[in-house]
This record gives C-alpha cells, structure tokens and sequence, in this order.
C-alpha cells in the first residue's frame, strides 16, 4: 500500500488507500467483527517530532469525548503490537466516500442548495452553535471537510484545536467562495504570497484595522504590502 506495510488488528481487512497527507496514510478497511466498513489512518514516527506527537495526542484525546454528527467518529486506537518500541499510531475512523476539495475540483455540478447545505453543517459544528462541540479546528479547508453520497459532511483532523468561538469564521468563507467559484479565492504559492494576495484583495487598511495585530514585526510586513500594492 504505497509500499508501506500496515501493522493492523486481524479484524480489520484492508481494503484500498484512500488518501495520503503530512502525517500519513489512510486506507479503508472492513471491521469482520461487526462488518462494517471503517477508514485506518496511520499516522508515522508520531514521536520523531515532539509537535507533531502533540497535535496527534490533542486530536485523539478530542475525539474520544467529541460526540456530534458532523465531526468525524474516532471508532478505536489499535494498540501497538510492540508497546515499547513502536513508532506508528493507528486511529481508526468512520469511513466517508469523499472530500470537499475532490468535489469541488470534479466536474460535478453543484447547485446553491448543495453550497447552502454544506455551509449549514460546517455551522451547525461551531462552537458559537453547538453545545455539543466546544472546540475549533483552526484548520478548516475543503480537504478536512469529509462528505458522503448523501451530502452529509464531518470534519476531520483536530490536531491544532482550541476551544473558543471565533477562530474559524475567515476559513468558512474561504470555502464557501470556493464551492461558488470552484477554485480557491487566495491561491498562493507559500505564505507570503497568500497575504499579498489578500491584502490586494481587501485593499488598503487603515490603522484602526490594523489594531489585532500582536506584534510590531507582523504589523509592519502588512505595511509593507500595503505601499508595494499602493492605494486603490
């Protein structure tokens, strides 16, 4: 799979990979005890980078007590056949059929009342709206937006979560002009990019908008931008 080798409980049968990432592989697999379908992620060296290991311990720990429907379903933690020397984690998931980033790039048509409704469920997840979840991902993009053939969404990866309300609503609308304009609004090369494509976006700011800023370093890299593009 890959050419990786999936070190798993005999009473999951793999069955395909179904997607790759930063922190590693994803396949689907059938549980044989009660025959349902379920999705394995194995995370690598999960100890190799202490950051790393953090954000993966935050996203289990999360998921455990997390219950509402539309944040994926941590299903089990498999333990390690070699509990002192094991590098890999494997978590495993509800299985969904897709994303929203392969939807979004299909050629698949997509009304306003798909949009509306994948928007809903984002929502419906906030902090601001459910008791149920009191924690923001903060990293909220179409690939972290798991959908199956009956549009039901969930939300994955919980690595960089934190509790509060407010933390996600620029990403929302990121997604939401991405599922109108099937492409991403701001499609910067790397980060510096990606705020020069904002900042030409928003125009120029003035003082007052630039009060949130904690640091004098960040505020005059905004400045910066902002007599490079010049006024509007």
């Amino acid at each position: 799979m890959w050419q990786t080798l999936f070190e798993i409980d005999i009473k999951y049968v793999p069955i395909k990979p179904i997607g790759r990432g930063a922190y590693g592989i994803v396949c689907s697999s059938l549980n044989r005890e009660t025959n349902e379908k379920a999705a394995i992620k194995r995370i690598n060296n999960v100890f190799e980078n202490r950051i790393d290991g953090l954000r993966t311990l935050r996203e289990l720990k999360l998921l455990r007590h997390l219950r509402h429907e539309n944040v994926i379903g941590l299903k089990d933690v498999m333990m390690p056949i070699h509990k002192r020397s094991f590098k890999d984690v494997y978590l495993v998931y509800e299985l969904m059929d897709t994303d929203l980033h392969q939807i979004i790039k299909s050629s698949q048509q997509l009304s306003n009342d798909h949009c509306q409704y994948f928007l809903f469920q984002v929502f419906a997840s906030r902090p601001e709206v459910s008791p149920l979840c009191k924690y923001s991902p903060r990293d909220l993009k179409p690939g972290n937006l798991l959908v199956n053939s009956n549009c039901d969404l969930k939300i994955c990866d919980f690595g960089l979560a934190r509790s509060g309300n407010g933390k996600d609503v620029w990403s929302v609308g990121c997604i939401f002009a991405e599922l109108l304009g099937r492409k991403p609004i701001f499609p910067g090369t790397e980060c510096l990019n990606q705020l020069k494509l904002i900042v030409n976006v928003l125009e120029s700011q003035k003082e007052p908008d630039l009060e949130f800023i904690d640091t004098r370093r960040r505020e005059n890299t905004l400045k910066h931008f902002r007599i490079q593009l010049g006024p509007h």
